[in-house]
């Protein structure tokens, strides 16, 4: 018993390791590419985090984002739906790692191509905000009452959910801004994606209990 009780309690450390470095990747991956392309191309601000596919820090992006597809695509919940939504947070992810948006000037498959990616970055993030909203907050009944923690963690969640759909509709409302709008300088799409990559890095890390761990 004692054998299986170590292997059992190495599983469980090394999947709550998977899902700390799932989130160091969300909460680092916006400054890591800002940082990393004025290091090494210069100063300035892509118009979306898709953007930086045309910078050096292309590998750094795609690495990232296939990283995330490849733990999505090993995530097994306690219910079938969050073995789901891990799939299908896969696929999302791996369109968006595969099909790069549009460049600035592109041709008509290149368009093509960057609708594909912009249907799964919004596949992404939805199916990301119902992790947050649909199956972290959930409660293992074997164990009641629920925490303080439990309670403090559900909160995160929920800030964490939220603020993907706010950001979410925000992107596209930014998307119909007029081409001479003041706000467009300061890229507030590449903000808008960064805050709900963020959100969706900060509830893995709290899933991963290095946020607000039970005593």
């Amino acid at each position: 018993m004692g054998v299986l009780q170590s292997a059992r309690d190495g599983l469980v450390m090394s999947y709550l390791g998977l899902r700390k470095a799932v989130g160091i990747i969300g909460v680092a991956l916006p400054f890591v590419l800002v940082f990393g392309k004025m290091l090494l191309d210069g100063p300035g601000i892509q118009d979306s985090i898709s953007g930086y596919y045309y910078t050096s820090m292309q590998d750094v992006l795609v690495g990232s984002v296939c990283a995330i597809a490849v733990f999505m695509m090993s995530y097994h919940g306690p219910e079938k739906k969050d073995d789901i939504a891990g799939d299908i947070a896969c696929a999302f992810a791996l369109g968006v790692a595969l099909f790069p948006t549009a460049p600035f000037e592109p041709t008509s498959w290149e368009t093509f191509i960057g609708r594909v990616h912009l249907a799964c970055a919004a596949g992404l993030f939805l199916t990301l905000a119902y992790f947050c909203l649909g199956l972290f907050c959930k409660t293992d009944p074997a164990r009641v009452p629920v925490t303080r923690k439990k309670r403090q963690r559900n909160g995160v969640y929920y800030v964490c959910g939220y603020t993907i759909l706010a950001c979410i509709v925000l992107i596209a409302v930014a998307e119909f801004l007029p081409e001479d709008s003041p706000l467009l300088s300061i890229q507030p799409v590449f903000w808008l994606e960064a805050i709900a990559v963020v959100a969706f890095g900060m509830a893995w890390l709290t899933k991963g209990e290095a946020i607000l761990k039970d005593e």
